[in-house]
């Protein structure tokens, strides 16, 4: 697309219903029929990684299918994300499922191709060991950066059963490269038993600050919005997502689910409040199907990947205008 084309958008779904034709996110075109994009979606299916429930592998695909509802404009942030930069779908990266460090090496690959075409990511999971692999590219660009990490689980600790790499191991291994900038390290929706107390001791020695569930229930989402942009500041942003933060209630298609989680609605308020900061790339991850009833979980994905997308398609429109 050259600078003076418009965004190629979303099928008109006034011509063809929403329910027909390929699933691609928001029913947008693919990234091979518009050569390049400011916003490329990319689906990971990948979850070799997990420690209880499979599934997650499905999950890209599901949260196409149900982002077949998503409509051009997003009032909540008065913007029309798909005319204001080229967003497009990239397919899926394709990984060894019997071996994990190659895997995590090809989705690197994968990302940096992308990232140096210009495009930010919006990556569809796939389980959260992908998070790494992608930091990895992302701070290949822009340094180390600023990680907002929406979960259940901290996903610090060391190993499981020996190995490095796994879902619950991806932000001890980026501390641990120095991909992330630690003062600027958050977990929000946390919650549920752990191993122990030194899990929390050994997470704050990495930087991380922790907003609990319960701390969102109590403080609203206002709040907690301004808390994390003052934390942020004007660094580089990503913002990790595993669709368990959500209570099983809201996201009951996920790998390992936590009682006591946040709401859709407070999850897309502090995002919405977010829309300040600088997100250069996002991950929506850990949405597994088959666990799934009547599309709840990937209704809420698709509609975080949504306002994520929106966020990136405003930021890159007003850096255009400069």
């Amino acid at each position: 697309m050259s600078s003076n084309e418009k965004p190629r958008g979303p099928i008109d779904s006034s011509r063809i219903p929403r329910y027909a034709g390929p699933a691609t996110f928001a029913r947008l075109p693919r990234l091979d029929e518009v050569g390049t994009a400011d916003v490329a979606v990319v689906g990971v299916p990948f979850d070799s990684g997990v420690s209880y429930r499979p599934g997650a592998r499905f999950g890209g695909n599901a949260i196409r299918e149900a982002s077949r509802l998503l409509r051009p404009y997003n009032p909540a942030q008065d913007a029309s994300p798909f005319a204001l930069a080229q967003v497009a779908d990239g397919g899926d990266i394709a990984v060894n499922p019997f071996n994990i460090n190659e895997a995590v090496d090809t989705i690197e690959a994968a990302a940096d191709d992308l990232l140096g075409t210009g495009a930010r990511l919006m990556t569809l999971g796939g389980d959260h060991t992908i998070a790494l692999p992608l930091l990895r590219s992302v701070a290949k660009k822009h340094g180390p950066v600023a990680l907002l990490h929406f979960d259940a689980h901290l996903d610090t600790w060391d190993t499981y059963f020996g190995a490095e790499y796994t879902h619950g191991t991806p932000f001890r291994r980026a501390v641990e490269e120095g991909i992330l900038d630690t003062e600027a390290l958050s977990h929000v929706g946390t919650r549920g038993p752990l191993y122990g107390k030194q899990d929390l001791t050994d997470d704050e020695k990495m930087g991380f600050g922790i907003v609990t569930s319960a701390d969102v229930y109590r403080r609203g989402a206002d709040e907690i919005a301004d808390q994390l942009r003052q934390r942020i500041g004007d660094r580089p942003l990503y913002i990790s997502i595993d669709i368990d933060c959500l209570d099983p209630a809201h996201a009951p298609g996920t790998g390992t689910p936590e009682a006591g989680g946040m709401t859709s609605r407070e999850l897309l308020e502090i995002l919405r409040g977010l829309a300040s900061c600088n997100l250069v790339s996002a991950d929506v991850v850990e949405v597994a199907p088959a666990y799934d009833h009547a599309e709840i979980t990937s209704v809420a994905a698709s509609h975080t990947a949504y306002e994520l997308t929106t966020i990136m398609s405003r930021q890159i429109a007003a850096a255009k205008a400069k």
